[in-house]
């Protein structure tokens, strides 16, 4: 038998996939017919008795001669009186006999219904049938989908967040979760638009073909669950069933990042690994840091403050985990010395590691704590963290502090203590999918923007606070071609097309519009933080931030023919067919050369 090739392989995996999916979606009829066979049967079996004695008992016509009634009256008079509603004794008047028999019949009947309605009720409440009931209702939600969705596996902390910040962009999720109260939640929360939610294992792949992974809409994947065994397996299983679609995966464990590696190209996003390298970059450029986290927040943000940790001295790290063995080896790449309090007395054997419980005076002292300018409580209790945390600064009032926070409860706890740096895991994972994914070029534009120096970042910041204010308000991107600036065609065309030209505003040309161009892709070549000299050309694209009236103001000056003559040369065109025809003007005048307006 001849083995499936590699092409195959996805379509075939799809296809048993869809197979299983029917099958599921057809388990309420199933539950029904198995669970209602038995009082189903003793209905019919009570009917067909009470018709077939009507037909055998003999009764009397209006004559009063002998009659019997016929199958077709028997049924139709037990129809009508199984049901209540009683028209009467048809077509003759009944004897005792059929009286008698009709008694039997009705009190038979009634327990028939009885046992029938009682079965009923409890189907209904039945768990299995429950859940089947609610997964093919989900299913055919999802597979009602007419607009590019992400599939999320997991809605914890990560999921909530990312969901509010993709329902703020208007983008489509459907959620996986083993949670039932988070799914229920779903319903509460105000989105924009309704959210399918499955409960459910996403490791099966079963579950992520009925969440919509094989959906010609499904855009995404994204694995946020706080297991990386399932967030693996969800990784794979997309890998396998969809090769082209974008994953994204959260873990803590390098040997999981490592197998993730292993199925096609996921993005893997290592929440201790990325605090490691905010924290370098906040020790080297304090303004890149602060516009990162700024960008990477979401609508509404506030510009965070710029903390400045000391670039030179001592560290004391309490945690000698994951997460301490990744900041650890963080610090000392920044050429900081860093001391490390641990319980664990097997990792006494390196000199710079003090065994011993932080939160002990002694302890602390054997650290040498006093003499030490930044302090890392990074246990995964946060119990533990705010005592660690209240310990040193008892000692050393100066120190720069951070710490992990674990739990979303004790966050009103960390903001009181007022801790330096915080690292909150589930928000650096969202907040770094959403920079992936809300924007295209917003990524690229994060990534090249530390390169730039810290001077240039401080300038960016106070553009954006001059057009924007403190909080974050929209990030869009422009295509300059002839579907979405189809205004701009002739005027690109004739060369020195300036930024600054197409930010006037265009009720006053003298005004700028409150939009900030953070950055400029031209095929593979970006331009960071473009000035209003910067030269544009056809299939530009351009990253804004800005006011929500000044994209709506610069898309009239891409798409509409008088206002982009307007805003680009001073003149006045009229805008509909008739001023055109008494003006005879046309309405796109030739465009001269960009020398003639200089």
């Amino acid at each position: 038998m001849p083995r499936p090739n590699d092409a195959e392989r996805p379509r075939q995996a799809r296809r048993w996939t869809r197979i299983a999916a029917a099958v599921q979606g057809s388990a309420p009829i199933f539950l029904i017919l198995r669970r209602m066979r038995a009082p189903l049967i003793v209905l019919i079996t009570i009917f067909a008795i009470s018709v077939l004695g009507l037909t055998l008992i003999p009764g009397q016509d209006t004559a009063g001669q002998p009659w019997r009634m016929g199958f077709f009256d028997a049924f139709y008079f037990m129809s009508y009186t199984a049901t209540t509603i009683g028209y009467g004794e048809i077509p003759h008047p009944f004897t005792d006999a059929q009286r008698l028999w009709v008694m039997a019949s009705i009190y038979l009947t009634v327990v028939g219904w009885a046992y029938a309605i009682g079965s009923l009720l409890t189907l209904l409440q039945d768990r299995a049938f429950r859940q089947a009931l609610a997964l093919q209702r989900f299913t055919r939600t999802v597979a009602r989908l007419r607009e590019p969705f992400l599939l999320l596996a997991g809605y914890g902390q990560t999921g909530q967040l990312l969901g509010r910040m993709f329902d703020a962009l208007g983008r489509r999720f459907v959620v996986i979760d083993t949670s039932g109260e988070r799914v229920d939640a779903l319903d509460i929360d105000s989105y924009h638009a309704d959210v399918p939610g499955l409960v459910g294992d996403a490791r099966n792949p079963h579950t992520l073909d009925n969440a919509g992974l094989g959906h010609p809409y499904c855009a995404g994947v994204l694995a946020l669950t706080d297991d990386d065994e399932v967030n693996l397996a969800v990784t794979m299983a997309a890998a396998l069933m969809r090769p082209e679609l974008p994953v994204i995966a959260r873990t803590i464990s390098p040997a999981i990042q490592y197998r993730m590696a292993a199925f096609g190209s996921p993005t893997v996003v290592n929440p201790f690994d990325r605090y490691g390298d905010h924290l370098r970059l906040a020790l080297r450029a304090p303004s890149s840091y602060q516009l990162m986290v700024w960008l990477e927040s979401g609508l509404g943000a506030e510009l965070p403050q710029r903390g400045i940790p000391p670039r030179a001295g001592r560290w004391v790290m309490c945690g000698y985990g994951r997460f301490g063995r990744e900041l650890t080896e963080d610090l000392r790449a920044e050429g900081l010395e860093v001391t490390v309090i641990e319980l664990a007395t097997a990792a006494g054997a390196d000199p710079s590691i003090v065994v011993g419980d932080g939160s002990e005076p002694g302890v602390m002292a054997r650290a040498d704590l006093d003499q030490a300018v930044g302090f890392v409580a990074g246990t995964d209790n946060d119990t533990t963290n705010l005592s660690l945390i209240a310990a040193a600064r008892r000692i050393n009032p100066n120190l720069f502090v951070a710490s992990r926070q674990n739990r979303p409860e004790t966050a009103p706890l960390f903001a009181a203590m007022r801790v330096d740096s915080l690292l909150v895991p589930t928000e650096v994972v969202a907040h770094e999918i959403y920079a992936q994914l809300s924007t295209p070029l917003l990524w690229r534009f994060l990534r090249e923007m530390p390169g730039l120096g810290d001077a240039w970042a401080e300038q960016v910041i106070a553009r954006l606070r001059t057009h924007c204010g403190q909080r974050l308000q929209r990030l869009w991107k422009t295509t300059l071609n002839g579907q979405e600036a189809p205004a701009l065609t002739r005027w690109l065309e004739a060369g020195g097309a300036t930024l600054g030209d197409l930010l006037r505003h265009p009720e006053d040309r003298d005004r700028r519009l409150d939009a900030v161009p953070l950055l400029v892709l031209r095929g593979t070549e970006a331009t960071l933080g473009p000035d209003d000299d910067c030269v544009l050309a056809a299939g530009d694209q351009v990253l804004f931030a800005g006011q929500s009236r000044a994209r709506r103001a610069l898309l009239d000056t891409m798409t509409v023919d008088s206002v982009s003559e307007y805003v680009l040369f001073g003149r006045y065109v009229p805008s509909s067919w008739i001023w055109q025809r008494l003006t005879r003007r046309p309405a796109r005048p030739r465009v001269p050369t960009a020398r003639t307006y200089r």
